[in-house]
């Protein structure tokens, strides 16, 4: 898996240099600013409806009252940092199912972006199949469908977990494991589609490669700081990934 984390980290460094080289950034302007005023503003109600739920959740027990009962500072403690993971939890919750929003919304130009720096890098002159597009489109988000079903699964169930003392400080680090992991799959399907694997050697490509996966996933949280570009980045370094991955093999 390390040698895989640095594989991803390496196609993200030669997705910023293959972009600039081949002007990819200038037709993705308006989707990546789309996606930004999007994230941005669906962050902010995000964090707000977050407070509301755990503050709800806080009066609807009676923590608050029992807290000032029993007037333990370890107890109060406790409490309030499983109300922070919750909290946080919950933004990642959001947050994952904005990302499969977009990934649903998004299916055709991925697919493009995908398909396009595939054939740059294997240097020949790029024919845009639309037919060939629209199924690749229809697995992309087939596919964001599935994940989003399971990944919804196990984070109900880390919800649960938050309120275990301890354990549950631990649930938003498995949380975005879980979001980087499921978000890298989307990302190098595209480029599996392309080279003859169905849907199930797909997923055990992914399951065999997870470092891949994570990384993409990972990287692709830290490539905010330039946030109308980190979806087209994303793409572009998985289909990297995976040819390295090919001409390796």
């Amino acid at each position: 898996m390390i040698q895989e984390l640095v594989l991803i980290s390496r196609s993200w460094q030669q997705a910023r240099l293959f972009s600039q080289r081949h002007q990819l950034l200038k037709e993705m302007i308006l989707p990546g600013l789309v996606y930004a005023v999007l994230f941005l503003v669906g962050l902010y109600f995000f964090f707000q409806s977050a407070t509301a739920v755990t503050g709800w959740i806080g009066q609807s027990v009676g923590i608050a009252e029992w807290l000032q009962q029993e007037r333990s500072e370890w107890l109060s403690f406790f409490f309030v940092m499983n109300g922070m993971m919750l909290q946080l939890l919950l933004v990642l919750i959001y947050f994952s199912w904005f990302k499969y929003l977009i990934l649903i919304l998004g299916s055709p130009l991925f697919t493009y972006v995908s398909e396009k720096t595939e054939v740059l890098v294997d240097g020949q002159v790029h024919s845009f199949d639309w037919t060939e597009a629209r199924s690749d489109a229809r697995r992309g988000i087939s596919l964001a469908l599935r994940n989003a079903g399971w990944q919804t699964v196990y984070l109900a169930a880390l919800v649960l977990l938050c309120f275990v003392p301890l354990i549950g400080w631990v649930t938003p680090l498995i949380a975005l494991a879980l979001e980087c992991y499921y978000f890298g799959f989307s990302m190098l399907d595209y480029s599996l589609a392309r080279v003859g694997y169905d849907r199930t050697q797909s997923q055990n490509f992914v399951q065999a490669h997870k470092g891949l996966a994570i990384g993409t996933g990972l990287v692709f949280f830290a490539m905010h700081v330039v946030l109308p570009f980190a979806p087209v980045y994303a793409i572009i370094a998985a289909t990297l990934s995976v040819q390295s991955i090919k001409q390796a093999s």
